[in-house]
């Protein structure tokens, strides 16, 4: 069975149904906690680096000691061909180790069940080829990636945020959004916090379970692939 390296950046953000569906595809994963202080291996020998989100920018060392050698985890994949794939801060991660940027509080922020767009450049894309040219998926994010990093290929966007999925040489992914998060996840969050930020709670909920259905079959066929590539790794 391949294994999966899996860097989770807060308590409440672990790999879900991605990490379900990767397992389901005969992908173990080892998830390494490493807000709670556990350690990074320095040379693993995994089959691939899943890196997840979390409220920090990476290169938030102060307060996220850990994402130093995350960076330098990555960087290591990418530069021995490793498959990695970086969910929101874990995307953000791989665009500054490739060269690209990143910004702090950039544009205006993606809370709920957002619309996405197929790039044309996704038409042979190992992940993302043949996906439907709209789909949606959960975002909960105001830092964004600015600038792809040089040679990148940008493959979806959406009307806030275009760097919503990229591929750094041929096995390396980025996602803004969280595909390992359905309408569940949308339901926990804190009520009062969205309010107070202007958002309704009831209508956020309502509307990823409304799009629930389309959008995971569509994360699902890309975790499917994912765990190909990790496995012919």
């Amino acid at each position: 069975m391949s294994r999966l390296l899996v860097v989770q950046n807060h308590r409440g953000g672990g790999p879900g149904r991605f990490g379900d569906w990767l397992r389901a595809d005969g992908v173990s994963t080892d998830v390494v906690h490493a807000y709670a202080g556990a350690p990074l291996p320095r040379r693993p020998g995994h089959d691939g680096v899943l890196v997840l989100g979390g409220g920090y920018l990476p290169d938030d060392d102060v307060r996220a000691p850990w994402l130093a050698p995350t960076r330098a985890l990555v960087a290591r994949a990418v530069e021995r061909g490793v498959p990695v794939f970086g969910i929101c801060l874990g995307g953000q991660l791989l665009a500054l180790v490739a060269g690209g940027t990143v910004r702090g509080a950039h544009g205006e922020p993606e809370v709920g069940s957002t619309p996405l767009t197929l790039r044309p450049e996704a038409g042979d894309d190992p992940l993302f080829r043949g996906l439907p040219e709209r789909v949606t998926a959960v975002e909960h994010h105001v830092d964004a990636v600015t600038a792809l990093p040089p040679g990148a290929t940008w493959l979806m966007a959406s009307e806030r945020c275009p760097y919503q999925a990229f591929r750094v040489g041929e096995r390396a992914w980025g996602v803004q959004f969280h595909p390992e998060a359905g309408a569940d996840r949308v339901r926990s969050w804190d009520a009062g916090r969205l309010r107070a930020r202007g958002l309704d709670p009831v209508e956020l909920s309502r509307r990823a379970e409304l799009d629930e259905p389309a959008a995971g079959a569509v994360w699902r066929e890309v975790a499917r692939r994912f765990a190909a590539v990790v496995a012919g790794s």
